[in-house]
């Protein structure tokens, strides 16, 4: 977590050499793009350091080991947890998948979910935090309920607060929305759900690179997030749990590492998070999350929110001048821009912008029951990051206009 006063605008263009002049890249809630210093460590680690982890005697592999589990204190120091309850995965997916498979299995304990339980999502949920539940649900004979959003499209607590019930047991919210960017009320949402008892995990993903986190201050059970869209690899991301729900909870995967004991009778296993952490790791995209985390502390992430803020005013106001255009959800949005210009589909926008150098997104964004919601089939979208600045929002509008004279 990183506080600064410092209220200059970013000037970070120069860090990122996947950004060409003139390119205005608008997709960063899909994948962020990459600095200088991710670039070097991965470089780094593959060209000059690399070697396996926990289980090499020699000397590199002690210094590797050194160097991964110096990432696991650093990431878990970014959100406001502790190594121990630090699971390296290969992004929040693979996460979400991990406690909704290891909340199925154990159905002796009391955190695990069994038949007539209750499952509270949210409308503007992504795939990868509805999917994982239903899969759940059907298997146990579990049930799902659906918050609503609010007016202004955040999801409803007021709503929540009405319909949550002692049989609700997990509830899973996205901390930031990918497609409004709404913000959510993460401690008042946890508050709801530990009202009745039930555990809650929240999708971070878009939320990290953009605001500090402390799981500790929020209180929730489970927090995820994927390291590419903070600047850092792909292939890595993070599930940070409680400590005594990861004890509780079952391996998801067997392998070497995930062990303490095995014999052809039974097989005894790591405590967390090694538990959770079977096979060889992803090395170099732990090594490469370090280095994202460190950069973006480095700038500082209330600096990151303002200019981000700054950018989705920007753009909102310039689009919200053109008649045709519909803009999505809330007005402070963190770093998401979603919009619609009517009589055109929003592929049709994506590809006139691709030829003017600017690069958006446009479709579902794996929220269909968000664009059912809505009332749409997809929409577009234009996401920011450190690297962006004035001149991609000018750009931007100078398409849109381009993309209604065209369809007009």
């Amino acid at each position: 977590m990183s506080v600064t006063t410092d209220t200059r605008p970013l000037d970070l263009l120069a860090d990122f050499p996947a950004i060409p002049a003139g390119w205005a890249y608008l997709d960063t809630a899909a994948t962020s793009q990459k600095p200088k210093p991710v670039l070097d460590a991965i470089n780094r680690g593959y060209g000059e350091t690399y070697a396996t982890v926990h289980r090499g005697v020699y000397q590199r592999s002690a210094d590797m080991t050194l160097a991964f589990e110096a990432a696991r204190e650093r990431v878990a120091r970014f959100i406001g947890g502790k190594p121990q309850e630090t699971v390296f995965v290969r992004g929040a997916t693979e996460a979400i998948n991990l406690v909704a498979a290891c909340l199925l299995e154990n159905r002796d304990s009391p955190h695990f979910l069994k038949r007539g339980d209750r499952i509270l999502l949210s409308m503007l949920e992504h795939h990868s935090n509805i999917v994982p539940w239903q899969m759940v649900a059907e298997k146990v004979g579990a049930h799902i309920d659906v918050i609503p959003l609010t007016a202004d499209q955040r999801i409803d607590l007021d709503a929540m607060a009405a319909m949550i019930t002692p049989a609700h047991k997990l509830v899973a919210l996205a901390h930031v929305s990918n497609v409004l960017g709404s913000v959510l009320d993460a401690r008042r949402a946890t508050e709801i759900a530990h009202s009745v008892g039930a555990k809650i995990l929240l999708d971070g993903c878009q939320a990290v690179p953009r605001l500090p986190v402390d799981v500790a201050a929020i209180g929730c059970d489970f927090y995820v997030f994927s390291g590419h869209k903070l600047y850092g690899p792909t292939g890595i991301g993070v599930l940070w749990g409680r400590y005594e729900l990861l004890d509780a909870m079952p391996p998801w995967q067997g392998g070497g590492s995930m062990i303490d004991r095995v014999t052809f009778a039974k097989a005894t296993y790591a405590p967390p998070p090694g538990r959770f952490e079977a096979g060889t790791p992803h090395i170099i995209g732990v090594v490469g999350l370090h280095a994202a985390v460190d950069y973006v502390e480095r700038i500082g992430l209330d600096r990151i929110h303002a200019h981000e803020t700054a950018l989705v005013r920007q753009a909102r106001e310039a689009l919200g001048q053109i008649n045709s255009v519909r803009l999505f959800g809330p007005e402070d949005s963190a770093g998401i821009v979603s919009f619609a210009v009517e009589g055109v589909h929003p592929h049709d926008v994506a590809t006139i912008l691709d030829e003017a150098n600017v690069a958006i997104r446009a479709g579902h964004h794996c929220a269909q029951p968000l664009m059912d919601a809505l009332g749409v089939p997809a929409t577009a979208r234009a996401s920011f990051g450190v690297y962006n600045g004035a001149d991609d929002i000018a750009a931007l509008v100078k398409g849109i206009e381009r993309v209604t004279r065209i369809f007009g």
